[in-house]
């Protein structure tokens, strides 16, 4: 009776126990549990986990979305390098001076260039003579182009939209009187303008200036002139050679040192090579100091140490320093009569372009803002201003 119970035998027994055909059938049968059971438990594992995949990065349709358009791209035009329509910029002037420096190694233009004259203004503040000016400009446009340098204290004023001088100022820095930082400010206003590759001439003006004559015969006058007007002379005295300083020899020695007056007209060759001394313009930042006024010294003597065979050697601004002192004479309302505009426009005797000339000066100063009134209602009729 015992011998007929069929009972279960262990697994490991299995392996361990003799071999019987009972044993045998056991096995085949443990082994093909085992193998159900982990293919089973294979497939439950593969969908969790790609559940839980499915679940942490979702697939969604475009069908609902718009893809957004590339951003347009801005190209840069021959227009723009040529000839800046924004003159403020963020350069240093070290910077400022290397960009404005470059220059073309083929000479001819791959453009249609109308050469220009580059008006630069130097000033403490506003051009208070900017009606004035506002007419002598009137009906020129593309001829010429206009720069303000003024001091940082004024750098929140802005020009109405229609004036010429609305947007003409460049980064400025402050400048005081007689110190080297006026010569800079020069250069800085020439860096800018050369900018421009369609400047030609440049002409520097102070906010007491006034043109004598209108704007085509001052274009015609520079346009065609084939020399610069940087004033130099030799001058003994304390205003003269007692100005120079022994430090700067041998750069710049006793017998080279000039006088003239700041306010100058040059080229665009003579502005490049200005902007670029890197020898006689250190010698005055480190030396011209106190009384020795850069401003009346250095492009005198530069300009007359090397360039002096292409300048004239005197100033296109008339001013009047016949009554002495530190300043020249300034010019009122009650000053400005027909009679005395005319002797400025022509009483005098100079060369140009080899030949005699009575149109000495083009500019004059030093007029107050109580002239304008009269200046306003005399000169462009007299000038003959464009209506």
């Amino acid at each position: 009776m015992k011998n007929n119970q069929n009972t279960v035998v262990p697994p490991l027994k299995l392996f361990n126990a003799p071999f019987q055909p009972s044993n045998l059938l056991s096995l085949i049968l443990f082994f093909a549990f085992g193998l159900c059971f982990g293919i089973v438990l294979t497939f439950q594992l593969k969908n969790v986990s790609f559940d839980l995949l499915f679940n942490e990065f979702p697939l969604y349709t475009t069908t609902n979305t718009t893809a957004l358009p590339p951003p347009p791209t801005q190209n840069m035009r021959l227009e723009d390098f040529i000839h800046p329509s924004k003159i403020m910029h963020q350069m240093t002037d070290q910077e400022l001076i290397w960009r404005a420096s470059m220059v073309p190694k083929v000479r001819n233009y791959p453009f249609h260039r109308t050469p220009k004259v580059a008006f630069m203004f130097l000033t403490r503040g506003p051009v208070l003579l900017s009606p004035l000016w506002e007419r002598f400009f009137k009906g020129h446009n593309g001829l010429f182009n206009i720069y303000v340098h003024c001091s940082d204290s004024f750098s929140n004023r802005t020009e109405p939209k229609h004036s010429v001088f609305h947007g003409r100022r460049i980064p400025s820095k402050e400048v005081q009187w007689g110190k080297v930082n006026m010569v800079e400010a020069e250069r800085r206003l020439l860096a800018n303008a050369l900018l421009d590759f369609s400047n030609q001439r440049f002409v520097l003006l102070s906010e007491a200036c006034i043109p004598l004559f209108n704007f085509s015969t001052v274009y015609s006058y520079l346009i065609n002139s084939n020399q610069t007007f940087v004033e130099s002379y030799d001058l003994m005295g304390p205003v003269g050679r007692g100005r120079y300083s022994r430090k700067m020899h041998p750069t710049i020695k006793l017998q080279e040192w000039r006088k003239g007056s700041q306010w100058f007209e040059m080229d665009r060759d003579l502005a490049l090579e200005v902007i670029s001394d890197k020898t006689y313009f250190p010698v005055f930042q480190k030396y011209c100091n106190g009384s020795c006024y850069a401003d009346e010294h250095y492009l005198p003597t530069f300009v007359s140490k090397k360039f002096g065979a292409r300048n004239s050697r005197r100033t296109l601004t008339f001013v009047d320093w016949s009554k002495g002192g530190p300043h020249p004479t300034r010019y009122t309302r009650y000053d400005v009569t027909v009679q005395f505009l005319e002797k400025l426009r022509g009483d005098s005797h100079c060369e140009y372009n080899g030949r005699k000339n009575h149109a000495c000066h083009l500019f004059a100063r030093k007029f107050t803002p109580h002239a304008l009134d009269r200046l306003l209602r005399i000169a462009p009729k007299m000038m003959q201003f464009n209506p």
